[in-house]
């Protein structure tokens, strides 16, 4: 085959794969993009021919999936949106390599197994390398069926592995129906777990919800009506038992300024879990902060997992002799690493793992000391209104199934939502609106088997189907 043709050919594969992903949703396109990878593969006659073809594949893939990447330059069009198809081309072609790595390795074995195991393998690289960027894995293509469920027992990677095992299958008829009994089992257990009764701890949680639109939310002009937005809405109708503002809700300083926490308690009459930066001799933190009824600060958590290029530059000495910032320094000075995750818990307030933005794409930032919730708080209004903010609820959603625990996500511009432990939405608040819902919080499920466990199941079984996929292979050509 005509190696253009085949380059060709991959990129449509991906973009057919990429349209499983939030908000298409079209997962069973699989069926068709998988087994035709893996044919591709097969037609290539060296290790470079692999790559192009995974290339290929991951420039689909990832230039439609992160095509909101282009939305923080036109926050600032004037003075960034030149970037912004740059970024778009640059973020697609490297992420690509990584997929292209997997499959010049599959190249001299190119079978299911192995291709699904390389595959794997490239992208649990992706999650840690670079401070890890764990966006748009192929289990998020199944989050709206009763597959996702899978997760809870061997994590995003490990069902990102059976699926293009499966998918791979289908070239062959011995390996089809293989393939189907796959599929069946994921579904079958998927059915069964959501047979599960999801208990409500009887507390009624307040997500609030205030649509500053970015180009306004640090404009001196905006900043007090949106902070009077939150606190109208804190202080409507009903009685919550915890209320949640969003990610930098404020341009204040809650800890330097007592006042404002008084405000925002004596709105709210309950607990307040609010986002906001604080700064130290170290410098400025995103941060979290847990308020009491009586407006003192119980808890604090930082955001330690940053954004690269956002809210801070890697290799800040040479980028400073270049004149670069990132985005995020239009509110202020670049923001400083916190300590790591932690467990806050407050009078009222049962024990959650804080998650700001970002954090919660890493299934790794969940793992150690069990809570009894999530919370993320976040500023969706970075990714625009396409693509980016459902996705990163999706993942917020598996995040919730990998662990049994439900999540409360306050977002600034939407999709603010209450997640069950089984990853279904039970109550949201659609993206550009202001206003607040009043959720019931589930309880904890038992933890589940990745949660007691982790990943290293799941990752020791690719490399076991992997050797057998090589030896097999070995063994039919001799």
């Amino acid at each position: 085959m005509n190696r253009w043709l085949r380059f060709g050919l991959a990129i449509i594969a991906g973009l057919a794969l990429a349209l499983g992903q939030a908000p298409y949703n079209f997962p069973y396109l699989a069926i068709i993009a998988l087994p035709a990878l893996l044919w591709l593969l097969q037609k290539t006659c060296c290790w470079k021919g692999g790559f192009a073809v995974g290339w290929g594949a991951g420039l689909g893939y990832f230039g439609l999936t992160l095509s909101w990447i282009v939305e923080p330059f036109l926050v600032d069009a004037e003075r960034y949106g030149w970037m912004a198809p740059f970024a778009l081309a640059l973020m697609a072609a490297g992420i690509a390599l990584f997929w292209g790595l997997g499959f010049a390795l599959a190249q001299r074995w190119p079978n299911a197994l192995v291709l699904a195991g390389f595959w794997a393998l490239a992208e649990l690289l992706r999650a840690y390398i670079f401070t890890g960027f764990p966006w748009a894995l192929m289990a998020y293509n199944w989050v709206e069926t009763p597959i996702i469920q899978a997760a809870s027992l061997i994590g995003v990677h490990g069902l990102g592995f059976l699926i293009v095992l499966a998918g791979g299958l289908l070239l062959s008829k011995r390996g089809a129906l293989l393939a189907v009994l796959i599929m069946a089992s994921l579904t079958g257990y998927g059915f069964y777990r959501l047979q599960t009764v999801v208990e409500n701890t009887g507390l009624t949680v307040r997500l609030i919800q205030p649509n500053a639109i970015q180009t306004q939310k640090w404009d001196p002009d905006y900043i007090p009506l949106f902070y009077q937005r939150q606190l109208t809405l804190s202080a409507s109708i009903g009685r919550p038992d915890i209320v949640i503002w969003p990610e930098a809700a404020i341009a204040y300083l809650p800890d330097e300024q007592p006042f404002i926490r008084t405000q925002i308690t004596t709105a709210a009459q309950a607990p307040v879990i609010l986002g906001a930066r604080r700064r130290d001799a170290d410098g400025f933190y995103n941060s979290l902060f847990l308020l009491n009824k009586d407006s003192r600060i119980e808890d604090v958590y930082d955001k330690y997992h940053l954004v690269p290029f956002g809210e801070y530059m890697p290799l800040q000495g040479l980028a400073k002799q270049l004149g670069l910032k990132g985005l995020a320094e239009q509110m202020g000075p670049s923001n400083t690493f916190g300590s790591g995750p932690k467990i806050l818990e407050g009078e009222g307030v049962p024990p959650f793992l804080p998650l700001i933005c970002y954090e919660a794409i890493f299934p790794q930032g969940v793992a150690g000391p069990r809570p009894e919730w999530l919370v993320q708080i976040t500023n969706d209004a970075w990714f625009g209104e396409r693509s980016g903010p459902y996705q990163h609820l999706a993942q917020n959603r598996v995040r919730a199934i990998e662990q049994g625990l439900p999540l409360a996500r306050a977002a600034n511009t939407g999709i603010s939502a209450m997640i069950d432990p089984l990853g279904r939405i039970t109550a949201s608040l659609p993206l550009g609106i202001d206003g607040f819902i009043d959720a019931p919080l589930a309880k904890p499920l038992p933890p589940t088997l990745l949660a007691r466990w982790g990943q290293w199941p799941a990752i020791l079984l690719v490399f076991a189907f992997l050797v057998l996929g090589m030896w097999l292979e070995e063994r039919r050509r001799a």
